[in-house]
């Protein structure tokens, strides 16, 4: 459903947020490493993760990318911002320009209910619950 760019960032945030701090940055070359993601392809996504203010990142000897404890009570739906469609869960899942209640694609009725619960559940997670599952093992995060 989501793109590769999409996934991998949401992957890199998780790993971030698990494993870095203000005091203990991550450079992109860990981070790919760990994840096992080209290092040039996951820098550019921390770029932009950066630059949307969803990661922060910090230059020269010592610097690296972390999360504040004000990222990590940002949404999933602000990680999807910055790589999808901001209309993801309301686009056509046949790519179509026009597609709705009124006028459906021969698909629409079977997914909207489950377009709009994953929607749901993007927008109510903030990336530190998330984290706080993993962390307590009711959910899975191996790199």
């Amino acid at each position: 459903m989501f793109s590769k760019t999409t996934k991998y960032g949401l992957r890199a945030v998780i790993y971030l947020a698990l494993n870095a701090s203000k005091s203990k940055k991550v450079d992109v070359h860990s981070v790919a490493n760990a994840l096992e993601v080209p290092q040039p392809f996951l820098a550019k996504i921390l770029q932009n993760l950066s630059r949307a203010g969803v990661i922060n990142s910090s230059k020269g000897p010592g610097g690296g990318f972390f999360l504040s404890p004000e990222n990590k009570e940002r949404d999933l739906t602000d990680v999807l911002a910055c790589f999808e469609n901001r209309n993801l869960f309301d686009d056509c899942v046949l790519g179509l320009p026009t597609c709705d209640d009124t006028n459906p694609c021969l698909l629409h009725h079977r997914v909207k209910a489950y377009k709009k619960g994953l929607n749901q559940q993007f927008k109510g997670q903030t990336i530190k619950e998330l984290i706080e599952s993993v962390e307590k093992g009711s959910n899975n995060f191996s790199v």
